[in-house]
């Protein structure tokens, strides 16, 4: 059962700027022993963000698998990259990069919402919002720059 939504809201519509704050976010869940998966639009978006969880910060080591089904899923990893329609491994958080509501998403105790500047992406995150909303999600919402510290 989804205790929390964090909705992360950017200034900039690059998407390379929403995977940089993933992978930050990525990091501190990862220090703090807590599993995640990442859901991505494709699985070159998965792939794009997974070379950046190697290269993002040259003091971190995330180790992570870019898996398609649960199937694929190491279990020693506590990272995990999914593209949709994947069937999402469980995890503690789930980091939501996609446009749209991910399947079984009740089943995560924490989600991240990661929302950029680009209209029809953020039309599509009010959505969410208000899903999470009329389900009685505890949310909150997060104004951020591209510097901003978690």
């Amino acid at each position: 059962m989804t205790e929390r939504v964090d909705f992360y809201v950017l200034k900039s519509a690059a998407a390379r700027q929403r995977w940089a704050f993933a992978c930050r976010l990525t990091e501190k869940a990862y220090l703090k022993d807590l599993s995640v998966v990442i859901v991505n639009d494709t699985l070159a978006d998965a792939q794009a963000l997974d070379d950046l969880l190697w290269t993002f910060n040259e003091r971190s080591f995330i180790p992570h698998k870019v898996c398609m089904d649960e199937h694929a899923m190491d279990p020693a990893a506590k990272v995990h990259l999914a593209a949709l329609p994947a069937d999402l491994p469980a995890a503690d958080l789930l980091v939501n990069l996609t446009a749209h509501l991910p399947a079984h998403w009740e089943r995560y105790a924490r989600i991240a919402e990661i929302i950029d500047a680009d209209e029809e992406r953020r039309r599509l995150g009010r959505e969410r919002f208000k899903t999470y909303r009329d389900r009685k999600v505890t949310l909150e919402t997060h104004q951020l720059d591209e510097t901003a510290e978690l």
